[in-house]
C-alpha cells in the first residue's frame, strides 16, 4: 500500500523504482555474482527512466521540475561489491542529461543490500524540487 509518487509543498517524492525495459520485462540479478557492474549501471538508467516516466505522468511535464535533490539507491549486490556508487552512476547521469549540469546533480546515497522485490539489480527513489 503506497504511492508511487507524492507532492508536498514544493518537493515531489517517488517511491522506489525498477529497472522495467521497454517490453515490461526486469531487470533482474545480484551484482557481482550472476551479473556484472555495466549490467547493474544498466539497470540504475532503467530505473531513472522509469522515475521520469512517473515524474511526467504525475506533473504533466518535465518542466515542472527545477532539480533533483536527492537520488537513494539501492543495489542487490554480494557482500564483496563495493562499487554500488558507479552502479548507480546509471541513473545520476541520466539525470543530469535530462535537467542540466547543476538541476540534475543532487545529493545522493548507494548502498548494497542482500536483496530486492522480485530479485532485480537495483531500486531507486528521488526527491525532486518543483518549480
Amino acid at each position: 500500500v503506497y504511492k508511487p509518487v507524492m507532492t508536498v509543498g514544493g518537493l515531489c517524492y517517488t517511491s522506489g523504482h525498477l529497472p522495467f525495459l521497454p517490453n515490461g520485462d526486469l531487470m533482474k540479478g545480484c551484482v557481482g555474482d550472476a551479473v556484472d557492474q555495466q549490467h547493474g549501471y544498466d539497470a540504475a538508467r532503467q530505473a531513472g527512466l522509469a522515475m521520469l516516466s512517473t515524474l511526467k505522468g504525475h506533473l504533466g511535464d518535465l518542466d515542472k521540475v527545477k532539480r533533483v535533490v536527492k537520488l537513494f539507491g539501492m543495489v542487490y549486490c554480494t557482500s564483496e561489491f563495493t562499487q554500488q556508487p558507479a552502479v548507480i552512476n546509471g541513473c545520476s547521469e541520466l539525470m543530469k542529461a535530462v535537467f542540466g549540469d547543476d538541476a540534475g546533480v543532487g545529493t545522493r546515497s548507494a548502498v548494497g543490500v542482500a536483496s530486492l522485490p522480485l530479485g532485480v539489480s537495483v531500486e531507486i527513489e528521488g526527491i525532486f524540487e518543483l518549480v
